[in-house]
């Protein structure tokens, strides 16, 4: 079984466009979590692909076994899948997508380290040429986390489009939403605006989540200026920390994913939802929460 494009969800709860769902009709966990399975069945235009199992951490080479497995286990549910590294086995993830019928939004990993740099780039170039890149991300929040200048980014940019030129591949960056609006020379480079948008991040409470989100999505949009604008990451993790009136809880969790879909479908709005799998490796820098981003758990299942 594969996502049906003529399958669309209907969402047989009150919407409203900027509060979403009306989740009072659903009195028990029970009911929130068959609307939320209901809802992963129905499918979703992308989803943000978590490449490593429990044990494992960037920097380890995975194979192709488990890089299929999980395929698998999203083609389902999933018209597209974004992965964010061309190394190290990662390249692995837009063959298995393209071989089981997925599109790629195929991300180049840069850092401050030049030489995984040039082998990021040049694996991403090697995977077009191969068919599996639909949409190419040059790097990942490089200006939020400062790894490289504006003009070392742009002439990352630059040198993609110039190597994929007539193969109609749009060639974007992702960063947070803000980024786009700060950086015009960043944004004029790009064929499309690839925009993380998290209001776990910036502390709202789940019960205006959703506007929050909107109101990201309008900031990128106008300051794409026509271009599009994807949702390149979003979503709410089910455990760990909170980070002001963002209360990370299952309940949450599911409302959060709902509400996202929900909106996508009524608006069109293509978002790629983050993130597939929990991963124990990303307790560190985010704290316990980093674990708990997942639709599945770190062993494969759907979480509720």
């Amino acid at each position: 079984m594969s996502y049906r494009e003529e399958h669309h969800f209907k969402l047989k709860a009150n919407y409203s466009e900027t509060a979403g769902v009306d989740f009072s009709k659903y009195e028990t966990k029970e009911d929130l979590v068959k609307l939320w399975r209901d809802t992963i069945d129905a499918g979703m235009h992308g989803i943000c692909f978590s490449t490593y199992e429990d044990g494992q951490e960037p920097g380890d080479t995975i194979t192709e076994e488990q890089v299929e497995r999980r395929v698998k286990i999203l083609k389902p549910h999933t018209k597209w899948i974004r992965s964010f590294s061309c190394i190290e086995g990662n390249e692995h993830i837009p063959r298995m997508a393209k071989k089981h019928g997925i599109k790629n939004l195929v991300g180049a990993w840069l850092g401050d380290d030049m030489e995984k740099n040039e082998l990021e780039i040049e694996g991403l170039i090697q995977l077009a040429k191969e068919g599996c890149v639909d949409i190419a991300a040059v790097g990942n929040e490089v200006m939020y986390r400062k790894d490289l200048t504006e003009d070392q980014l742009l002439g990352y940019i630059y040198r993609v489009k110039e190597a994929l030129k007539g193969m109609d591949i749009p060639v974007g960056y992702v960063d947070a939403y803000y980024e786009f609006s700060h950086r015009p020379n960043i944004t004029a480079a790009c064929d499309v605006i690839l925009a993380n948008c998290y209001p776990y991040w910036e502390g709202c409470s789940i019960e205006y989540s959703l506007n929050h989100m909107q109101k990201m999505f309008g900031q990128a949009s106008d300051a794409a200026q026509g271009k599009k604008v994807i949702i390149t990451e979003t979503g709410w993790p089910s455990k760990g920390e909170s980070l002001g009136g963002a209360h990370s809880t299952e309940e949450n969790a599911m409302k959060y994913f709902i509400n996202a879909m929900a909106w996508a479908n009524k608006d069109d709005i293509e978002i790629f939802y983050f993130s597939s799998f929990d991963e124990s490796w990303k307790v560190g820098a985010e704290g316990v929460v980093g674990a708990y981003w997942g639709l599945w758990d770190k062993h494969e299942n759907l979480k509720f």
